[in-house]
């Protein structure tokens, strides 16, 4: 967490009060959680009333994918999910239980070997379907992965012409991006605290007034009653404070997070171990790919011995998202990509913040030869 953001959540922690209460307590709780509404929304690109509250991304993403699929069947029985291959499973886990438990039908949209969905590809499944029978389409901002970013405005275009509502996840994006609700079209848009520096444990979906929802919460109908819950008054206040210093910093943070990438992409890459690049990276392109994203493939190892060797060495990576329970398996991403199952065995994300160093890109390549080595013998005896 942001300095600034855990004395806020602090300060606020102390004071307790249930934002829903009339009491003294309690308005004075609401009207923190409105002051930091108004302060996200104008970060980014947002009206207030478009605002909602979750608990993080996934509950988010969720909502977006199920309840704009509920809605739409009700209305005007739409049966169609439209989403990219390379979502997260906050996305891809929601598209699948519609399919399973509710019958829906989904059309994948396919990457390129960059990462990249094609607009006309977008455009192809929604003529192919008919608008009326599609629920929603959800293409992330950019991948958690390898770091591409999507052509948002010009796909959320695509699909408002069809009369679709369009969700994009920016949990990513948020803070490394310039990201605003408005000009990129989308009708909902997924941001999470903890990837700007704010708390674990909340998050919002960014909702059109005409955007259709169904909620999946019930209860007290707080959040434009799609979205019951008591509100975590300290969690949104942090939340506030950590996601407006982010965007204001994000221009410089961008310029330091893509010369450190590309120092640790070149030094990887130097180091004569037959490592590659996975997606598109051009080195001081702070716009195609995240800026605090390097993705690297080994070959001849198991992302997991990587991971373990790296992480006794003192550095901390992952082999894929970290949302997936603790399972190492290939990424669905690389798969969808066109990797080989062998190739994306052996891939290792390294994700660079605003606490990252040349310290800590230093120690990772001093380290990695080694763990290399180490990781190639131990697959060689497997």
């Amino acid at each position: 967490m942001r300095t600034s953001a855990r004395e806020a959540w602090v300060e606020q922690a102390q004071r307790g009060g249930n934002p829903s209460s009339l009491h003294t307590s309690g308005r004075a709780a609401r009207a923190v959680v409105e002051e930091s509404r108004e302060q996200i929304a104008d970060a980014l690109g947002a009206r207030p009333s478009e605002v909602v509250f979750t608990s993080g991304g996934t509950e988010a993403d969720n909502l977006a994918v199920k309840g704009t699929y509920a809605a739409r069947h009700r209305s005007v029985g739409a049966t169609r999910l439209v989403a990219s291959g390379i979502e997260h499973h906050a996305v891809l886990d929601p598209v699948q239980h519609l399919v399973r438990r509710q019958g829906a039908e989904v059309s994948w949209l396919e990457p390129d070997r960059c990462g990249h969905i094609a607009v006309d590809d977008l455009r192809a499944a929604l003529d192919g379907a008919g608008p009326d029978s599609v629920a929603v389409v959800s293409v992330m901002w950019a991948n958690n992965e390898v770091g591409t970013v999507q052509p948002v405005a010009e796909l959320a275009a695509v699909a408002r012409e069809a009369g679709v509502p369009f969700h994009t996840d920016a949990v990513q994006a948020v803070g490394q991006l310039p990201v605003d609700f408005a000009q990129s079209g989308a009708d909902l848009l997924t941001v999470s605290a903890h990837k700007v520096g704010g708390p674990v444990g909340v998050g919002a979906l960014l909702a059109r007034r005409d955007a259709p929802l169904v909620p999946l919460v019930h209860g007290g109908g707080q959040e434009r009653h799609v979205r019951s819950g008591t509100l975590d008054a300290a969690g949104i206040r942090a939340f506030a404070v950590a996601l407006t210093e982010a965007v204001a910093e994000q221009e410089v943070a961008a310029a330091r997070l893509t010369a450190l990438r590309d120092r640790l992409v070149t030094g990887a890459l130097g180091l004569d171990l037959g490592i590659t690049v996975s997606g598109c990276w051009t080195a001081g392109d702070a716009t195609g790919r995240l800026p605090g994203n390097a993705h690297l493939l080994v070959p001849g190892c198991e992302g997991d011995s990587l991971l373990y060797l790296l992480d006794a060495a003192g550095v901390e990576c992952s082999t894929g998202s970290a949302c997936q329970a603790g399972v190492p398996r290939p990424s669905h991403v690389l798969l969808a990509m066109g990797y080989e199952e062998a190739e994306a065995r052996g891939a290792l994300r390294l994700s660079l913040g605003h606490t990252s160093t040349e310290s800590d890109v230093d120690a990772f390549l001093a380290a990695l030869p080694a763990v290399v080595e180490r990781a190639r013998r131990a697959s060689g005896a497997a």
